[in-house]
């Protein structure tokens, strides 16, 4: 696949006439092509055959390069005497502003991460505002060899580039290896929806690596049996398993995508009972086609936008409301539920049903209900669930059991289709599924497991190492750390202004920070963290660093509510004493009044050890445990509650600082 729109030696570049070079723009340009981004290409063409005769030799250059995690396209890479310069172009610009500087970063970033040939390579991120003020780079490099982003305008471009490239002694790029190595990009969910929502392929904006059962894979699986229920005019249930980050929600994503269909009656929508990951989603793919429809004939409003996207993706309960009042067929044959483990049991559905909407006699668990909807389709419907492992949160969460009881009471002739790993008891609960369905309905498909976490993609272990951790297995734990250490760092401290001053040391571009707490915590308050006050999920995850409500201020803790289905690249979470070591096993506590509780309860302990799991999982690069000092003249918070999580998360062998 060409990863660029024109490429080419600067050689040829320069010779090159600029209407051959615009037509080759022009013509792989996916959109209409306006005015304003023409001119830009003009300018671009221009300023860089005036500046390049120097490297008229071994050097090569690229047009609209794309970043596929990001779903955009880089102005202008080159690649010269071994080193990779990233350009972002600000025509008609008269200062350096920091959103430039920040997308030229993430750009540069995204090659180093994700950019096979790229790993070991010298990135230089440049910003040319064109009409801007000369200034004074200060040549500084990251660690990982990404420079801090330079500066340049129309006329001193080529002293900036030569300031590097003059004391460069870096190894010679094979361009033909370097255009063919593998991008293996890692999306965060809200940028793969905005990707797929503007028309990029799973395949564009995921990894292709064998390392794991791909999502393309699992994607064509789900195609497939959507097609053969179609033509077979049959009804069929998906069980799509996976562990933490394994790109479970992205796979539904994509499903929901390429199934909008209405001439051929197969329009799909994705379903989630998560309202913050809901909010965020819509609310992100509204303002980014707002955003995308400035300066066109096509602009659009904030409110025709979300109109839109609440047609992709909504509430599941909002789809049950509508269900209940329309006994009517729904407009959707293929229906994805994410986070499926999560729906209501029997008991909290007839609780909510009788409380809420003043419904007596309602008799029917979530799946239970949500299955029927589909079967009043009387020729074909998919159900696609996405399960998480460990995920159940909250009071009333059934796990896949409740699923699979309903199958069995009232759905037996649905064709039921489920991974080779749906046996963990963190998916079935120690119970039997298989046995509940006819032989002849099941179906085992490896490929609808993930197994391996894309969110992590320093390091592929952490869910595995989460998961040691939680079931005390320090030894294990401490092993397992020694592997993976280097690509992901985890660090231990008692001080909170410490944890914040290492999220923003470790932060760079846009990448995301922020604070995080179990919904439990409720003895943080002296230390600025009050899970009580309730985040705007849309302004926690989408606003920039200039707003106080964002994640990037570090002033709002998300706890596993806000935050599950969603990430941070870097995260702090801040550990309290609902959940803590006491010798040789875990504590379950809970708040209540004045003092803390034991919790007796086999479901609400494994649901306050699944908020942590939630905590532990959502950074993709690195995270910072917080873990107080207690205070012996505090009876809610004596060292006694504290001191024992820290030294057990001190001998697994995170780092103290």
């Amino acid at each position: 696949m060409k990863r660029s729109y024109y490429s080419n030696s600067v050689e040829a570049f320069l010779k090159d006439s600029e209407s051959a070079i615009l037509g080759e723009l022009a013509i792989r340009h996916d959109f209409t092509l306006e005015d304003l981004q023409k001119n830009a290409w003009i300018a671009q063409i221009r300023i860089l055959k005036k500046i390049l005769k120097p490297y008229n030799g071994d050097a090569h250059i690229y047009f609209e390069y794309s970043i596929p995690r990001m779903g955009k396209r880089a102005d202008v890479i080159l690649l010269i005497n071994g080193l990779i310069f990233v350009i972002e172009f600000k025509v008609g610009d008269i200062s350096y502003s920091n959103h430039a500087i920040e997308q030229v970063l993430d750009y540069s970033l995204d090659l180093k991460n994700f950019h096979e040939q790229s790993h070991h390579r010298r990135i230089i991120p440049v910003v040319v505002a064109t009409e801007a003020n000369a200034t004074k780079n200060r040549h500084r490099v990251y660690d990982d060899l990404v420079s801090f982003p330079l500066k340049a305008n129309k006329d001193n471009l080529l002293s900036v580039l030569l300031e590097v490239t003059s004391t460069s002694n870096e190894s010679k790029i094979d361009v033909a290896t370097w255009e063919s190595s593998l991008y293996k990009p890692t999306p965060t969910i809200i940028e793969a929806a905005q990707a797929l929502y503007k028309g990029h392929s799973v395949q564009e904006i995921s990894r292709s690596d064998s390392g794991a059962i791909n999502l393309s894979k699992t994607s064509d699986a789900i195609d497939k049996i959507i097609n053969q229920s179609k033509k077979e005019n049959k009804k069929s249930i998906c069980f799509i398993t996976g562990v933490p980050g394994a790109g479970k929600t992205l796979a539904g994503l994509n499903i929901a995508n390429k199934r909008h269909k209405f001439d051929e009656g197969e329009h799909a929508v994705f379903l989630s009972g998560n309202g913050p990951l809901v909010q965020v989603l819509q609310e992100a793919l509204a303002r980014n086609e707002v955003k995308d429809s400035k300066g066109s004939q096509s602009r659009i409003t904030k409110k025709a936008a979300l109109s839109k996207t609440k047609a992709f993706i909504q509430n599941i309960h909002h789809f049950r409301d509508d269900a209940i009042q329309n006994q009517e067929p729904s407009i959707e044959a293929v229906v994805i539920f994410d986070e499926a483990q999560r729906a209501w049991t029997l008991e909290q559905t007839h609780s909510f049903m009788s409380r809420k909407k003043g419904i007596h006699d309602f008799t029917m668990s979530e799946p239970d209900f949500l299955i029927s909807v589909l079967d009043r389709h009387t020729d074909w419907a998919v159900v696609i669930c996405l399960i998480g492992g460990g995920q159940e949160i909250n009071t009333g969460e059934a796990g896949l059991p409740e699923w699979f009881s309903a199958i069995e009471k009232k759905y037996r002739y649905w064709n039921v289709f489920v991974s080779d790993m749906l046996v963990d008891e963190e998916y079935t609960g120690n119970e039997e599924l298989y046995s509940r369905i006819e032989n002849s309905k099941l179906n085992i498909q490896k490929e609808l497991h993930l197994s391996v976490s894309v969110r992590s993609y320093r390091s592929e272990r952490v869910s595995e190492l989460v998961k040691k951790v939680l079931d005390n297995k320090k030894d294990d734990a401490r092993r397992l750390w020694a592997e993976i250490q280097e690509k992901y760092p985890i660090c231990l401290t008692r001080d909170i202004a410490k944890a914040k001053r290492w999220l923003r040391k470790k932060a760079r571009g846009s990448e995301r920070i922020g604070i995080t707490a179990s919904s439990g915590a409720y003895r943080l308050r002296p230390f600025g963290i009050n899970v009580k006050n309730s985040i705007d999920p849309k302004y926690w995850f989408l606003n920039d660093k200039n707003d106080v409500r964002s994640s990037y201020y570090l002033e709002e803790a998300a706890t596993e509510f806000d935050i599950q289905g969603l990430e941070l690249e870097w995260s702090c979470v801040a550990w309290d004493a609902d959940f803590r070591i006491k010798g040789d096993h875990w504590e379950y506590k809970n708040f209540r009044g004045t003092a803390w509780q034991n919790v007796n309860d086999v479901t609400r302990r494994q649901y306050l050890k699944n908020a942590y799991r939630v905590l532990l999982t959502r950074a993709r690069q690195g995270m910072i445990l917080f873990v107080p000092e207690g205070d012996d003249s505090d009876r809610t918070r004596p060292c006694e509650y504290y001191d024992p999580t820290f030294y057990y998360f001190k001998e697994i062998g995170f780092h103290v600082v």
